[in-house]
Order: structure tokens, then sequence, then C-alpha cells
């Protein structure tokens, strides 16, 4: 039994080496990049009590946002529905949605991700993807003033995938995965079917291909949407 035991310590401690995580947040820096900004996201964390100040514990404030960064949009971000009694807001997504099997595929990077975009890099029942685009070549998520011309999803993009795809969750790397002029035509169709989105992924160091995706935001009652960690795992 001990043999067994230790042996199968060895598996499992091969089995972590072998894995590798890649962190796709991007952390709350001051010139992070905020929606129609050229100041970027400025001081979010504050002291309200300090050990050097005499206190028995340093305590921070932190004030920002909820669409800032790395987050995730919940479906009363642009749908009225029952609002104030928390229905459809950020704590009520679901995790087996935002955990799982999850596809990155590379877009073409003369255009935004039309249906036909869609068509053809996204197979047929994925649930999840993650749409690595020009922007994050351009680097746009570690430039302070914002970029109205990311690329992005356009309407035809977004009712395509709503009326024709079983995704349940769609990723982007910048701050919306709908293009700057007609925001409420992509999120709408997409947040209407109850996909999930994650705006602002840091995808510098992930490749195409198939990955576990844990994407937990904080459980706010009431929220349109949440700062969240998201990881991949090969």
């Amino acid at each position: 039994m001990a043999l067994t035991v230790r042996t199968g310590a060895r598996e499992l401690a091969a089995v972590e080496e072998a894995r590798q995580i890649t962190d796709i947040t991007h952390a709350l820096r001051q010139d992070l990049p905020v929606w129609d900004s050229k100041e970027g996201l400025g001081k979010v964390v504050s002291l309200v009590a300090s050990i050097v100040n005499g206190s028995l514990v340093n305590v921070s404030e932190l004030k920002l946002i909820v669409h800032t960064g790395t987050h995730v949009d919940s479906p009363s971000h642009f749908l009225q529905k029952d609002f104030l009694n928390g229905v459809d807001t950020t704590n009520s997504l679901k995790l087996d949605i935002l955990t799982g099997l999850v596809l990155v595929v590379e877009t073409p990077k003369d255009q935004n991700i039309t249906a036909e975009v869609v068509k053809n890099v996204v197979p047929s029942g994925v649930e999840r993807v993650l749409f690595r685009t020009l922007n994050t070549e351009r680097r746009l998520m570690w430039k302070r003033e914002f970029t109205s011309d990311f690329t992005a999803l356009t309407k035809d993009g977004a009712e395509w995938i709503a009326q024709n795809t079983s995704l349940k969750l769609i990723g982007l790397d910048y701050l919306s995965v709908g293009v700057y002029n007609e925001p409420d035509a992509t999120h709408k169709p997409l947040l209407s079917k109850g996909v999930v989105l994650v705006e602002g992924l840091n995808l510098d160091n992930v490749q195409s291909g198939f990955y576990t995706l844990n994407c937990l935001p904080a459980a706010l009652i009431g929220s349109d949407g949440s700062p969240t960690r998201c990881i991949v795992t090969k």
C-alpha cells in the first residue's frame, strides 16, 4: 500500500510539473487603458489604515469601475431585465461556463471579426473561444491612451454566433468584444443568448489551441460586470 501511495505521489508530481499555467489577466496598473480616456486607470488602491501610522494592520480600499481591465460583462450591462433584484447580474453567472475547455484562435489581421471570420476560425461544437487579434500585436492593453480602432466583433458576427453556434463564452484582447461604433449591436444578441463576455484579456503568451480556462469574477450582487482573474492551463 505504501509503495502504491509513493508511486501515485510521483505520478501526480510529474503531472503537476508538466502542467503549464498562463495568467491571461492584466494587472490593475495605473497606466492600464480605460474606455474613452487618455489618462489611463490611475491609482485604484489606497491605504485607509497603516501600520506605519500606528494602526495594528494595513487596510487598503479599492475604487474602480467594474468594467476595468480584464473583466466580465453580465447580461444587465446592456439588458435591463430585472436588474434591481440581481437577476442576470454578475453573481448569477454560471461557473460551469466560466470554467472548462476553451479554444484560442487567431483572427485575420486586416479586418474585424465578421460572421465569415467566425465561420472560418471557430469549429462547430466549440463552447468557449478566446479571440487573439491584432490588438495583441499592437499591444493596445499596454498603452495608457484608449484606442477606438481596436479589432472586435461586428454586428453580423455577433448575430451569427448567437443564432448558429454553441458558444457560451467569448473572450477578446481589448476592452470590448464589440467594435467601438456599435457596442449595443454586438453585445445585445450575445448577452440575450446567455453568452458570457470576457474582455481585456492578456493573450501575449498564448498561442492557438485548446486549453482549460478558469475565469472567476467576484460574486457582486446587482453588478453589471466585474474584474476577474483568468488563467489557461495546457
